[in-house]
């Protein structure tokens, strides 16, 4: 099921595709799932707050929590989870973190990293920031693959039902160089992504180098922490 928070309407999105794929929450929150992702967002610099579907969005989580075997957040949706379940909340870099990223693996034996190289390339995208030092603070958080420049890409709770990632292992080739290219529609200052471009240039083509990972994470999610740890009955969830 692809979910929509509310029937507002979408401001990058034909309306009619969202009707015509989309149900929202109220829909289907009688219902249990093996597996949920939650997407990003570009609401960086909004407190949590001053965004308007906030009250909703903590709904889902707390709902996702009752009826969902594993929850993936992604990017933005990554760093609201950490804030509503833990009270941690983000700081706002200077600079945009854009380009991609060279990450390496902190946990040898995680299933969720299973295949891996010891270091591997993945697209950041974001503004916002939590240190490693405020995940470790959580003991049933772990960080299981960092960068030097981003810090935390990808953190997990030990009961698996609570993935955290910060990047964006889904991206197309392009879809840096078309954020990329709106950015500069209102801020002429700003900086090229980093290992992107072919030769750091952006009237060349970008260089795709994450889509294995990038596919592997995924796969592994939906295998070690969906498929192998979803309760038979799914009724069974909110006993967790």
């Amino acid at each position: 099921d692809l979910i929509r928070i509310d029937n507002q309407a979408p401001k990058n999105t034909p309306a009619a595709h969202m009707d015509n794929f989309y149900v929202e929450f109220d829909a289907i929150s009688h219902k249990q799932y093996d597996g949920l992702i939650v997407t990003g967002a570009p609401l960086a610099h909004l407190a949590y707050s001053d965004v308007k579907y906030w009250d909703k969005m903590t709904i889902i989580m707390d709902w996702a929590r009752r009826n969902v075997q594993s929850t993936l957040f992604s990017c933005w949706a990554a760093h609201a989870a950490i804030f509503h379940y833990f009270g941690i909340n983000r700081r706002i870099r200077e600079q945009k973190l854009s380009g991609v990223y060279r990450h390496f693996v902190q946990s040898d034996h995680e299933e969720l990293l299973r295949g891996f190289d010891h270091t591997f390339a993945a697209p950041q995208s974001r503004y916002g920031e939590i240190s490693i030092e405020d995940y470790n603070s959580v003991p049933e958080l772990n960080v299981l693959a960092s960068s030097k420049e981003g810090g935390a890409y990808i953190v997990a709770s030990e009961d698996k039902r609570l993935v955290f990632v910060t990047g964006h292992p889904e991206y197309d080739q392009d879809s840096i160089k078309q954020e990329y290219q709106r950015d500069l529609l209102t801020n002429s200052d700003v900086q090229i992504p980093v290992n992107y471009f072919t030769d750091n240039d952006p009237s060349k083509e970008p260089i795709l180098s994450w889509r294995a990972h990038g596919s592997l994470l995924f796969t592994n999610w939906l295998n070690y922490y969906v498929y192998q740890n979803t309760p038979y009955d799914l009724a069974k969830l909110s006993e967790k």
